[in-house]
């Protein structure tokens, strides 16, 4: 079962659907600009935010970056975690420019997370990369909000997926 979104207002299809609210999320293996791998285990204990992207390289990705690393400092036992297929080098060297501590920003170049979490677009141009999408845990790994962003050039929904973690 698909899911269909757009790009700039063109249908684009994904594998599938976001994890059920109330469910936990899947084990994953991605890798920070270090080239370490991070798994579901190493965010063991906090609330954890995936802002989940097709690129870094693109205005939205960059500004949903921006504006949960703004928003990660101020929240307490959180982990906010971008994920996309960029290659970790790319990824390093856009936060490192940005000045972006306050999040985990990783690559899904050689996982499924991808696959795992539903979020492959399976055609388009950007076909294979991720589709915009947040999800958000409690500190036990079940999922407690979920957007998959119905227009890919859109923002999400901040203040929604902010106001999941004080729930």
């Amino acid at each position: 079962m698909s899911t269909t979104i757009t790009l700039k207002g063109n249908e684009v299809h994904t594998i599938g659907a976001l994890p059920a609210v109330g469910s936990k999320v899947k084990d994953f293996a991605l890798v920070d600009s270090g080239l370490n791998v991070k798994t579901l285990q190493t965010f063991e204990g906090k609330k954890k935010v995936f802002n989940i992207f097709p690129s870094i390289d693109t205005p939205t990705c960059a500004a949903s970056s921006r504006k949960f690393n703004e928003e990660a400092s101020k929240l307490e036992n959180t982990v906010v975690i971008n994920v996309s297929k960029d290659l970790p080098f790319a990824l390093g060297r856009f936060c490192a420019a940005e000045g972006l501590n306050s999040v985990e920003t990783l690559s899904d170049f050689r996982s499924s997370f991808g696959d795992d979490y539903e979020v492959v677009i399976t055609d388009s141009p950007l076909k294979g990369l991720l589709s915009r999408a947040v999800i958000v845990t409690d500190e036990n790994n079940k999922v407690v909000y979920t957007e998959q962003v119905s227009e890919i050039a859109n923002e999400p929904n901040y203040d929604a997926a902010l106001a999941a973690l004080n729930q």
